[in-house]
């Protein structure tokens, strides 16, 4: 079984670039939208598991509950913490078509980016 590879960054098909984007509060919105067209994604997929479409469900939830969030900085770590749990999920589903894996794989690169730019801007 062939490892699968987040998408390099130029290669991100849909939704808002991060490119750009310079608040933690603007990445946050940025990633939510990526992670929204995931969950739709997964939703429509029906190869999905049922499994995946709850932890991703779970990814969105965590992605409303982010933007509302006074704590960014626990508000992104939890976020990233229920990507990398979608990311697995979406990469072990076999039945998963390339379209829905990618779109989760974009909302996880999308989460990542705004966590590295928080650790970048809290050293």
């Amino acid at each position: 079984m062939a490892a699968s590879r987040a998408p390099a960054l130029g290669t991100l098909a849909s939704g808002p670039s991060l490119v750009g984007v310079t608040t933690t509060a603007e990445r946050l919105q940025a990633a939510r939208a990526k992670i929204e067209t995931a969950r739709q994604a997964v939703e429509r997929d029906s190869g999905a598991s049922p499994v995946l479409v709850a932890v991703v469900n779970e990814f969105a939830k965590k992605a409303d509950k982010a933007a509302v969030s006074d704590d960014e900085r626990v508000a992104v770590i939890e976020l990233e913490q229920a990507g990398d749990s979608a990311k697995v999920a979406a990469e072990a589903d076999s039945a998963l078509s390339p379209e829905a894996r990618e779109a989760v794989l974009e909302a996880h690169l999308a989460i990542c980016i705004a966590k590295g730019k928080l650790d970048r801007l809290s050293s």
